[in-house]
């Protein structure tokens, strides 16, 4: 927990520092398995997609596989999902949404997670 409210920390600092321009959003790469307990574990982690954030857009670099978004608040709850196709360059989120959120991107036992600040 406390490596996560860092991480948050560090994202939100280097966030509003960029305000008004595109910004990375710094990912981390986990493993689950949703069907049982947490057996062995692929020893070479795949690399992070780049995301970038500016404003209510997310932008993608090409050629990146389908991934399942979600926008999580801070009780972890989502309040936002989609599928991001391996088309898609741009997804653009609710303008309802304002504060900090978690971003989760899964693509099928990989998970990659960040914040950000909308």
């Amino acid at each position: 927990m406390i490596k996560k409210i860092l991480l948050f920390s560090i994202s939100l600092l280097w966030a509003a520092s960029m305000s008004a321009q595109q910004v990375s959003i710094p990912l981390q790469v986990g493993y689950f398995d949703p069907s049982g307990p947490m057996g062995e574990q692929p020893r070479s982690p795949i690399k992070a997609p780049t995301v970038y954030l500016e404003d209510y857009s997310l932008t993608f670099t090409a050629n990146h596989p389908e991934y399942v978004l979600y926008i999580k608040d801070e009780y972890e709850t989502v309040v936002y999902s989609t599928v991001v196709t391996s088309a898609m360059t741009e997804v653009t989120l609710p303008s309802t949404l304002s504060g900090d959120y978690e971003i989760d991107l899964v693509m099928g036992n990989w998970l990659f997670t960040g914040y950000i600040e909308l």
